[in-house]
């Protein structure tokens, strides 16, 4: 995930902005951010209220000031808050302030008078479902059980919903077991020690099962099987106890359920748990002795991504019958996908089906994907791109400027509230009709918010609006670094889209930063080798800085694999190191198997997507014609897959 810092060398630049703006403006500015800094900090008396009521923002030092007076202010007053403010963020977040304060202050009837339906965040449920208890007990009851039946502690605010439907019998000792077994099965061992504290001794034998299964998940076929007053416990506790076993040992696991599973009395759903997670990890970890079991087991569980690893298995094992199979078993939806049919040609083709092959070629080269695009090669046809036009009327580019959603993202950009303007925005976005979504994203475009168009793309699901969802941000200094680094420009193009969707300030939750996603050791590293100083944390978010450190380190990843950039975008996000073992221990004789043989799904997702996007930024670069644009070249497309790719130096 990534999230968006302001340097503070950034600030001069906003006071710029600041500067070509008419005085009274930026008067006006200047009071409404000290006002909000001010609002925040509830020091009412430094907010000149006479200017603040005449600026666009005004409704968020009114956010702070209603916020600071729950749970005191009356419902009423928050709806009317609400409904003034329902075409901005604000509504929403004034609505689970109040159901915070009023659920903290025990005054149900107010949560729900502010409520509109259930809320998202699991403390303001468990408030929503506390003042439900009362009216509509029944609905409580479901919900309160949903947010029992987990293995992780839940807020305070949780606890008079647990405690009411403890003392209603709803949350009894069996319900208790259960949730210590979730908690068992996540690890979470203080929370085991808190619940079975609070089982009577009825349940003395489970704990003492589960105590011997913790140092030894060998004796579960030795353990009894009936756990719990009426064995209702002993569902949970073998789901708990197998999912270990197998994460431990998955040969052994398996061979321990097909001696106890038939003598075993539990639900199916934990059945279904257990014998799902067996054949995970018999298949991610190459258990081949129990494949029949497996194999026999797949089709009741009908679980779309077992049907996929199974696949895909069958792939490694250039097993193609296998793979026309466990294709034919998956859901229309997930089978009628460009990849499933394109490997379903491949494997028709392979078993010299050459009419099921092209038909089923046909089918995934309509899409606009990886293997949509690497099928149109199969069959030699021009790749479909499906662009849809992205004009605005001339009279509604007039009027975008003045709606309020776009006056306050101004706003709050110039008193440098980019986290607040980028609220305004995507709630926007995500809510309008298309026409204004399209609108919107133009406008986005016309002011050069690179960042903000993609998200505008992305909330309103234009995903046919190409020129819009892979505009030409930072064209020049791709082109630039491109050439100097000898690196294919729209690859890129493709791996800052991917990367960051174009946020020069994105941050990620491991630390890379800006345009190309740049980790600090490597951003060092890299400078070093070009004789750079250190850029440091944010001299790394320049774009030019960030593109030029990222094109030599793709570079290298190129000129490591012998100029495959298949390899070099897997080394990329998940390290070099990595992709020289995958094609040690899993060499390849053509790409799509590489492809797909790639451990990580998020390694794979992203080599598909960068060399997809690089495809779309070459065609709209043509004026959105594919004629003479390639996924592959040759050598990537005929060469083979293994340790020989690595360059020797």
């Amino acid at each position: 995930m990534l999230r968006s810092l302001t340097p503070a060398s950034w600030k001069p630049l906003l006071t710029a902005a600041l500067l070509c703006l008419p005085l009274a403006v930026q008067a006006s500015d200047r009071v409404m951010h000290n006002a909000l800094e001010a609002a925040r900090e509830q020091r009412w008396q430094a907010i000149d209220q006479s200017v603040v009521n005449r600026h666009v923002l005004a409704g968020y030092v009114e956010y702070h000031r209603l916020k600071a007076s729950l749970p005191g202010a009356a419902p009423q007053r928050v709806l009317q808050y609400i409904e003034a403010h329902r075409d901005s963020p604000l509504a929403d977040w004034m609505r689970g302030q109040a159901i915070s304060a009023y659920g903290r202050a025990g005054q149900h009837d107010r949560v729900l008078e502010v409520s509109a339906g259930v809320p998202e965040s699991t403390e303001r449920q468990c408030h929503y479902y506390t003042a439900l208890l009362s009216v509509r007990p029944d609905e409580a009851a479901a919900g309160g059980q949903d947010l029992w039946h987990t293995g992780r502690s839940q807020p305070d605010a949780c606890d008079p919903l647990f405690n009411t439907l403890k003392a209603r019998g709803v949350i009894g000792p069996v319900e208790t077991w259960e949730r210590m077994m979730l908690a068992w099965r996540n690890g979470e061992t203080g929370l085991v020690s808190y619940l079975g504290r609070r089982l009577g001794p009825a349940w003395d034998k489970g704990k003492a099962v589960m105590e011997r299964l913790q140092s030894d998940y060998t004796a579960v076929t030795r353990v009894p099987t009936c756990i719990g007053p009426d064995c209702r416990g002993s569902g949970a506790l073998f789901a708990a106890a197998m999912h270990g076993f197998t994460r431990a040992d998955s040969e052994a696991a398996l061979e321990a359920w097909r001696k106890i599973s038939s003598h075993l009395s539990i639900t199916d759903t934990h059945r279904r748990t257990i014998e799902r997670d067996l054949v995970f990890y018999a298949l991610v970890r190459d258990v081949r002795q129990h494949r029949d079991w497996v194999d026999g087991v797949m089709p009741r569980l009908a679980d779309a991504d077992l049907f996929e690893l199974r696949t895909r298995v069958a792939l490694g094992d250039r097993d193609w019958q296998g793979v026309i199979s466990w294709i034919d078993r998956m859901a229309p939806d997930q089978r009628g996908k460009a990849r499933w049919q394109y490997w379903l040609g491949r494997a028709q083709s392979q078993l010299g089906n050459a009419n099921a092959s092209r038909a089923a070629y046909q089918r995934a080269a309509s899409e606009r994907d990886f293997y949509g695009f690497a099928a149109a090669d199969r069959l030699g046809q021009p790749y479909a791109l499906d662009m849809s036009a992205t004009r605005v009327a001339p009279e509604l580019r007039q009027q975008v400027a003045n709606w309020p959603v776009v006056r306050r993202t101004e706003a709050l950009l110039r008193i440098d509230e980019p986290g607040l303007a980028a609220s305004e925005w995507y709630n926007a976005a995500a809510r309008a009709s298309e026409r204004d979504a399209r609108a919107l994203a133009d406008y986005a475009q016309r002011k050069g918010w690179y960042a903000r168009l993609v998200q505008t793309t992305i909330a309103a699901e234009l995903w046919d609006a190409l020129p819009w969802r892979f505009p030409e941000a930072y064209r020049t200094q791709f082109m630039h670094w491109g050439q100097e680094t000898g690196v294919d420009p729209y690859m890129l193009m493709g791996i800052a889209r991917r990367e960051s969707a174009y946020n020069p300030d994105a941050l990620s939750s491991a630390g890379a930063r800006g345009l190309m996603q740049l980790m600090p050791g490597t951003a060092a590293s890299v400078s070093r080798q070009l004789g750079l100083a250190d850029p440091g944390p944010y001299g790394v978010l320049d774009p030019a800085t960030n593109i030029r450190l990222g094109s030599t380190y793709i570079r290298d990843m190129i000129q490591r694999y012998s100029g495959n950039r298949l390899a070099a975008a897997a080394a990329y996000n998940a390290g070099p190191h990595r992709v020289d073992r995958w094609l040690r221990d899993n060499p390849s004789q053509e790409f799509d198997l590489f492809v797909e043989s790639i451990p990580f799904h998020e390694t794979r997702a992203y080599v598909k997507a960068v060399m997809t996007y690089r495809v779309i930024f070459e065609s709209l670069n043509r004026g959105g014609n594919t004629s003479g644009v390639a996924l592959l070249t040759p050598q990537e497309h005929q060469g083979r897959y293994d340790s020989t790719l690595q360059a020797r130096n």
